[in-house]
């Protein structure tokens, strides 16, 4: 996303916070379609698939009970969500902790209108195991991973989500795709 473009969304979206923070329900709204597929992807790769959309709406719930606590000044408004989602994973795996770990499911929702039923099958298996592959990764790995390359976030975003400084986060993006790539080779996954 070019700089100006991005600087546009950032000023954009704050207006719509200052707007929700007075109750503004259609400006919450602009938000949430802003947001979603981020979250929802975020959030995806981090869990079950059946737990994933139970806590996607959960993020946004509470970023609607608290955006009142919301200060600009202090992170931008994508971080302080992307913290919500964060929390919400966390307090997931400690809620079922002590429930059996099940496998995760290897079916990938398909939201393409690819007609190629190759291209589908291949692309269902490549976002299978790669799942799979992050799900053995370090916490902090798979988060970088997740905002730049899924997410597409430009590495200032992603420093501010992570609490790092640009060239720490580098370094931090190099050892998680070389883990990665470990894992993926590990689990016979040619690229």
């Amino acid at each position: 996303m070019p700089k100006e473009e991005m600087k546009n969304n950032k000023e954009e979206i704050e207006s719509l916070v200052v707007l929700a923070q007075d109750g503004d329900t259609d400006s919450f709204s602009k938000i949430y379609d802003f947001f979603i597929d981020q979250i929802y992807r975020y959030v995806f790769y981090r869990v079950k698939n059946d737990d994933a959309e139970d806590l996607v709406e959960n993020v946004f719930l509470k970023a609607w009970e608290n955006i009142r606590q919301y200060k600009p000044k202090q992170k931008s408004f994508s971080a302080w969500l992307f913290r919500i989602a964060h929390n919400l994973v966390i307090d997931h795996y400690r809620a079922t902790k002590d429930k059996e770990m099940e496998v995760l499911d290897e079916m990938m929702p398909d939201y393409t209108r690819e007609h190629n039923p190759i291209r589908v099958v291949e692309d269902k298996f490549d976002n299978a195991a790669l799942k799979i592959a992050l799900s053995k990764l370090k916490k902090q790995y798979q988060d970088v991973i997740i905002y730049k390359f899924i997410n597409e976030f430009s590495n200032p975003e992603i420093a501010e989500l992570v609490g790092k400084s640009e060239g720490s986060l580098r370094i931090l993006q190099f050892r998680a795709l070389k883990a990665l790539k470990k894992e993926l080779k590990e689990m016979g996954v040619s690229y």
